[in-house]
Formats: structure tokens, C-alpha cells, sequence
């Protein structure tokens, strides 16, 4: 069964808890790296911003490298 039920008769999975875990992770990695690249406060927030949206810029790479 993909969905348990709880004492209040709701369903819930488990399934996928992971993907979240290691997307935190990657953020977190991405924010320190991008932040201590930064130069100024400013460019601190960008780093930050940035590392939310890590995977896109992964995807994006990856599409150039293989030249799709």
C-alpha cells in the first residue's frame, strides 16, 4: 500500500522524503558556497537567492554540455 492511515482516518505516504532531504542539503551547500564567492552584502543575497534555485542552473549545464 503507497498511503497509510492514521487514528484520524487521513492518508498519508512516505514516499519521497528523501528528494526533500537532499534538495535541503544541496541548498545548503549551494548557500555557503555562493555567499562566501560574494563580494558585498548584495552580491551575499543574489549568492543566496541563487542557491534556492540550484538545480535549475544544474539542469541548465547539463543541457549545454551535452549540446541540447
Amino acid at each position: 500500500m503507497d498511503k497509510e492511515t492514521n487514528k484520524c482516518g487521513h492518508h498519508h505516504s512516505s514516499h519521497g522524503a528523501g528528494g526533500g532531504a537532499v534538495y535541503g542539503l544541496g541548498m545548503i551547500g549551494a548557500a555557503v558556497y555562493f555567499i562566501m564567492q560574494a563580494t558585498s552584502f548584495w552580491a551575499g543575497v543574489v549568492g543566496f537567492l541563487k542557491a534556492i534555485v540550484w538545480p535549475a542552473f544544474l539542469v541548465y549545464e547539463a543541457f549545454k554540455a551535452l549540446g541540447a
